[in-house]
């Protein structure tokens, strides 16, 4: 799918077969049909709640009964009710059934609730509800990364509210003025970055107290008597008034009883205050809490729903302040609990995982409501089973779960949890010996995640894999596994009736196995091959040995141990007697690596394709015999990875998936593509498709004799694919930071940018190298720093990974603090300070040392000195990623590579789970440690799972952009709202590939003029657009408060010197010109100049423009000789580089006619002021502050949106133009119609 357009005609195909079927009417607009079926037309009931009056809700056919329900249980004045059924017409609706087939329900039908008796289950739901009610707006849970709650500070910002109230207010025909001025800590230059600001206070945080405790009784559970009265539990209760109330809940509701905290007496208080909501009894006996709830439900309501949202998956923070530990019993009992057997949704069992994930995949997929409902179910599931794990891998390592084989030592224990099998990521029974030991068993959870992900990705029917989920924690790395059935009651050996458990030496096969596996070597390029068994009989193979295929008790054929679906990469894998190219040679390879699971990376194999594809490409613009002379050199040169490449553009033209040998290709053209398609190893002589054979190199793995030739291919192979990372996609890596088409931001946007080109981030020393090397390397400087980084807090990261399993948890917070100090801190000799032993008994309990796992010396740790760890971070970084930091200290390393040590606290903590204290570090300090033990406030885990993708609200996405960039910004529009329904459908309304659509959809509304629409659909993504549009919109403050913020963020996580940075700061200049704080501006415009300069070179056109927006606040200054100097810069350079007749240039020339003439007015009327002295005639002169059009207008130039927003008349011709331009859909056409139009879509929207 080159091109997005296509993709869409051939979704639409694909619909309309399927569609044909059960829609007797589906036009040929098929693609909408389905559309409609899923957005059903919604229609309007009445709803009546007692106590209050009848109101309107709207409801769509599809929804359930129960999602009705959860309305309710949200809305501010029904919230407190839980336990209630919907009637119509006096018939109980199922909460389960949806509305379309409830009988008699249509618009404006009158739905009643109806309070029902409580159980014991809905007492307990109703007391967590009330209790959820009352935490509504405190952060803690986000801060403690529980219940997937994650902090949102947008609002602080935007002052709550994005619509009218950010407009500048009129005082007389004055316009009130805003204080502009930026916080010391973003100004250009300065070199603090304080952390405080991270998480800036939300007003709304100060809770509201309702009640100082809410508690279940110590008299619970009921006696049997009183059971028979109806008693369902009791609660302990103090108001803000301190009255202590003990309640009673009962099938009937709530009401008081005479209990006290030492006397047991259940019979009703007088008065009782019997209601049914524990909200209306403590209503009535304290007006503190009937006073502060409402408050609170109305501030609850008014947050904008992105922020009171869960998230899919747990997001942690890595900072956080001083929260009060407050007493609270729902959390409580969840703790003890450990929610085992509380899963609100399966009354009395726990969930089985395996069972879900997998019915979940075999849900029907014909058409797109059934694919929508099957993916949101896939999702859901995925996001539920990670959360489950994680839980699970930490109640392990905290030793909270008894191990299955408790009498093996404690690395060789496995557990199981909530029916989930965990292991701990060490080479237990030798396994890995010959790869590597426990390098490689830490190495292979991740490879096995990884070949989840793809085989889940390729989601070929019949197939299964397990869930899977990797947790480090600790310094431990476990993985959490859904079971398959029956596996625990039988022998491995029995099980296994495909692949090898012993790596190889007994290997078997299976037909079903092979003909499902086939399916999937295509999009995972894996060959299918022979090997021979321990009885030297040949088995038939398609994926690697270790891959075992087990049929489960359900009859399900499951694959796991996925390790080895990748080709291994033989630029860090020594094969004796193995020679590697020339250019590999040339770098150094191969290198010894830690282990021997050294795998290349799915996207790699991408890489292969797209590199076809864009010889593809370049070859179509020619006409078909021009491809033949064009490629018909290389076959013939010699076999090295060049022929590799260019036979690899020769063979692309007949297309990367199926080449059509059909009679228009001349037969010269045809033998190009043989050769070339030979010449690569790929399979097929007509297309170009190179598949791997994942089990070359193996140690253990024999192959027959009769393939030797094939084998020596593969080989080739594998050796061609290293010679064209290194001499190719690093190349390629670093051609993209130079040009800016990549902006990496800090250590993960680093590392994401390598996985996209198939780079695995052991290759980081080589691509620093090649930084090093390069001419242009200033202008790789901030590339480079961030690399530097990202290998430095990795190689600490493995050296604390060791570290930390030796110590136990008593001293979990000592030790992390010694660590950071050693790493970061200036102070020389760190001593650890060891917990004082306040609770060591007299007599030591000696059974209790190995209980730890890895127990060893549990005080080793102390002794780690900052000079000690600096040794060992400079060899790590030689051995492991073969570079060389000649550093003795943290302060030579900031020094030398420009770094910050708030950017590396970052980097460390993110990357390995720990949580500090908000608050200024003085790293500095030369007489006391950085960090203290109080100062470190959490250990999280760092959880890796599968990321179920949405597939058609994908190419919905894909489709939409193609038609944007081919200027049909209407169509694109629609596409990409219908895809933000289908992602919200499948992931709800928080997820990253939601952020993009939001944020192309913000562009799109922004571009035709609709400027609140923007402000609406860009709630989510905080960053400079979301300035500019409020800009737009009138919201001066908020924008800049918006760009601040981005400023500071930008500092916090890679300091000033980065290309994004002159955006952000040509951004504020631009904004604070406009409200004419002129110096502030300068100050903004003058650094973002210096920035542009060194990283795109002083006669880019991007300088260009910089210089010309200094010179006009010179020109509002009227500093007219400065404002000349920086235009006639800027011209030069647009003549140089586009020529005196282009628009730029000119505009440039007249500008400095105008400044030339204003500076000549200026200079006779300071002169007539020395000659005559004061009684001089003075011509007023012409001082500008810049219209607020103006200023919008370079906004725009500088965010890369070029269209100038003119009249409404303009505005109304304009989307005239848009309309006209979609009759004409032939794009050849549209090219001539542009020339005159006022406004050119040049706006290159996907790089956002």
């Amino acid at each position: 799918m080159v091109n997005g357009d296509g993709a869409h005609d051939h979704a639409e195909e694909t619909e309309h077969k399927q569609d044909a079927n059960d829609e007797a009417d589906a036009g040929e607009e098929s693609n909408e049909q389905e559309v409609i079926v899923i957005q059903d037309t919604g229609f309007t009931v009445k709803i009546q709640a007692p106590g209050t009056e009848p109101f309107d809700l709207q409801v769509s056919p599809q929804e359930m009964v129960q999602e009705i329900h959860q309305v309710l249980m949200d809305r501010e004045d029904t919230c407190h009710r839980t336990c209630f059924s919907l009637q119509l017409d006096g018939n109980v609706l199922d909460n389960f059934a949806e509305l379309k087939s409830i009988e008699g329900l249509q618009e404006g039908s009158l739905l009643k609730v109806v309070e029902e008796p409580y159980t014991v289950r809905e007492a307990r739901i109703h007391v967590r509800h009330i209790r959820d009610l009352l935490k509504s707006l405190d952060p803690s849970d986000a801060y403690n990364g529980v219940d997937c709650n994650s902090l949102s500070f947008l609002s602080v910002f935007t002052d709550g509210d994005l619509g009218e109230s950010g407009k500048r207010k009129k005082k007389g025909n004055e316009l009130e003025q805003i204080d502009c001025t930026p916080p010391e800590h973003i100004l250009p230059g300065s070199k603090e970055r304080p952390l405080l600001p991270l998480q800036p206070l939300n007003k709304d945080w100060k809770p509201l107290q309702c009640l100082k405790v809410l508690t279940m009784s110590g008299w619970n559970p009921p006696p049997g008597n009183r059971k028979m009265h109806g008693d369902l539990m009791y609660l302990y209760i103090v108001t803000v008034e301190e009255r202590h109330v003990s309640v009673t809940a009962s099938t009937r509701g709530f009401y008081l009883n005479q209990s006290t905290t030492y006397t047991f007496n259940p019979k009703p208080a007088n008065p009782s205050f019997l209601s049914h909501s524990l909200v209306e009894l403590l209503s009535q006996i304290s007006p503190a809490f009937k006073k502060n709830f409402t408050a609170l439900q109305k501030k609850r309501v008014q947050r904008h729903p992105f922020e009171r949202i869960a998230t899919p998956f747990q997001v942690y923070s890595w900072t956080a302040p001083q929260v009060d530990h407050a007493m609270d019993c729902v959390r409580a009992e969840d703790a003890y609990t450990s929610r085992l057997g509380y899963e609100e949704h399966i009354p009395g069992q726990t969930r089985d995982w395996n069972e879900e994930l997998q019915t979940t995949r075999e849900l029907t997929r014909k058409n797109l409501p059934e694919r929508l409902l099957r993916e949101r179910a896939i999702f859901k599931v995925h996001s539920d089973f990670a959360a489950a794990a994680t839980r699970g891998a930490m109640a392990v390592i905290d030793g909270n779960v008894m191990a299955i084989n408790p009498g093996e030592e404690t690395r060789m224990q496995m557990f199981i949890w909530n029916n989930i099998f965990f292991s701990l990521g060490f080479d237990v029974r030798d396994h890995y010996r010959e790869l590597g030991g426990d390098a490689a068993a830490h190495a292979a959870p991740t490879n096995d995640l990884n070949g989840v992900r793809a085989y889940g990705a390729v989601d070929v029917e019949g197939l299964y894999t397990l869930g899977t989920v990797v947790v480090d924690y600790r310094g431990y790395r476990v993985t959490a596994q859904s079971i398959i059935p029956g596996i625990l009651e039988r022998e491995q050996e029995q099980s296994v009736i495909y692949g090898s458990i012993d790596f190889g030496k007994t290997v078997v096969s299976h037909s079903k196995y092979l003909e499902l596996l086939e399916k999937t070597s295509r999009p995972l390029k894996i060959q299918r091959h022979s090997v021979l068994n321990e009885k030297d009989e040949k088995v038939e193979l398609c994926s690697s040995v270790e891959c075992k295929g087990i049929i489960g008790n359900d009859g399900r054929h499951y694959i796991l141990d996925l390790l080895r679906t990748f080709p291994p990469d033989l630029n860090f894998l020594p094969v004796d007697g193995e020679e590697l190219s020339a250019e590999s040679k040339r770098l150094g390879f191969p290198r010894q690596h830690r282990h021997r699971l050294v795998l290349r990376f799915p996207s790699f194999m991408a890489a292969l394709q797209l590199m076809q594809q864009k010889a593809n490409r370049d070859s179509n613009k020619t006409d078909a015999p021009a491809i033949t002379e064009t490629s018909d050199t290389p076959t013939v040169t010699s076999a090295d990875t060049n022929q590799t490449q260019t036979a690899a553009a020769a063979a692309e033209p007949l297309n990367a998936t199926e080449a059509s040998t059909n009679s228009t290709t001349d037969p010269k053209s045809r033998e190009v593509v043989l050769n070339a398609c030979r010449a690569v190893g790929s399979i097929s002589n007509t297309s170009f498709d190179i598949r791997f054979n994942p089990d070359i190199f193996s140690p253990g793995v024999r192959f027959p004799e009769d393939i030797a030739e094939d084998i020596q291919k593969q080989k080739q192979l594998l050796k061609d694919a290293a010679a064209f990372l290194v001499s190719c996609q690093i190349p390629s890596l670093i051609k993209d930071y130079l040009d800016h088409s990549a902006l990496p931001m800090d250590g993960a946007t680093l590392t994401e940018a390598l996985h996209q080109r198939g780079i695995n981030v052991r290759y980081l020393g080589t691509v620093l190298e090649f930084v090093d090397k390069t001419p242009a390397k200033t202008q790789l400087e901030h590339f480079y720093r961030i690399g530097i980084m990202e290998l430095i807090t990795r190689c600490a990261k493995h050296i604390f990974k060791t570290y930390l399993q030796g110590v136990e948890l008593s001293a979990l917070s000592a030790a992390v603090s010694h660590f950071l100090n050693c790493f970061l801190s200036s102070f020389t000799d760190a001593v650890a300070h060891l917990p004082p032993d306040e609770l060591v008994s007299r007599r030591k309990n000696r059974k209790r040392r190995n209980r730890v796992p890895g127990g060893g010396d549990n005080t080793a740790w102390a002794s780690l000195t900052p000079s000690e760890l600096w040794k060992n971070i400079a060899s790590e970084a030689q051995s492991y990623f073969y570079f060389s930091i000649h550093c003795e200290s943290v302060d030579q390393v900031v020094e030398k590579y420009g770094l910050q040590k708030t950017t590396l606290l970052r980097e460390i903590s993110i990357k390995t789970g720990i949580q500090i204290l908000l608050k200024e570090y003085n790293f500095d300090s030369r007489h006391k440690p950085t960090f203290t033990e109080e100062d470190i406030l959490n250990i999280f885990p760092v959880v890796k799972h599968v990321n179920p993708k949405a597939s058609d609200a994908f190419h919905f996405f894909q489709s939409g952009q193609a038609k944007v960039q081919q200027g049909f910004l209407k169509e694109g529009c629609e596409l990409i709202n219908e895809a933000l329904n289908l992602f919200n459908n499948v992931y709800g309304a928080m997820h990253v590939e939601i952020c993009a659509c939001l944020r192309l959809l913000a562009r799109l509304n922004y571009i035709m003029g609709d400027h609140p629409e923007v402000i609406i659909s860009k709630r989510h993504v905080l960053n400079m657009h979301l300035a500019l549009y409020c800009f737009a919109n009138g919201q001066l403050s908020t924008a800049l408060k918006l760009l601040y913020r981005a400023r500071y963020l930008m500092l916090l996580v890679c300091g000033e010197d980065h290309p994004e940075m002159a955006l952000i700061d040509s951004n504020i200049g631009l904004v604070l010109h406009g409200v004419m704080e002129y110096d502030l501006s300068l100050r903004f415009l003058e650094n973002a100049l210096t920035i542009n300069s060194k990283y795109h070179g002083v006669r880019s056109l991007k300088v260009a423009l910089s210089h010309h927006l200094v010179a006009r606040v010179y020109e509002s200054k009227a500093e007219f000789r400065s404002a000349l100097q920086h235009e006639k810069e800027g011209y030069t350079i647009y003549k140089n580089q586009m020529g005196e007749a282009h628009e730029k240039t000119k505009e440039s020339s007249d500008y400095l006619k105008y400044l030339t003439q204003q500076a000549v007015a200026l200079q006779r009327t300071m002169n007539e002021i020395y000659k005559n002295g004061s009684n001089a005639s003075i011509m007023p002169l012409k001082f500008t502050a810049p219209s607020m059009a103006s200023v919008l207008e370079q906004l725009n130039i500088i965010n890369g949106i070029i269209f100038i927003p003119l009249s409404q008349k303009d505005l109304e011709n304009l989307k005239a133009e848009v309309q006209r331009r979609h009759q004409l859909q032939e794009l050849g056409k549209t090219e001539d119609s542009t020339e005159e139009n006022p406004m050119e879509i040049e706006d290159k929207i996907p790089i956002d």
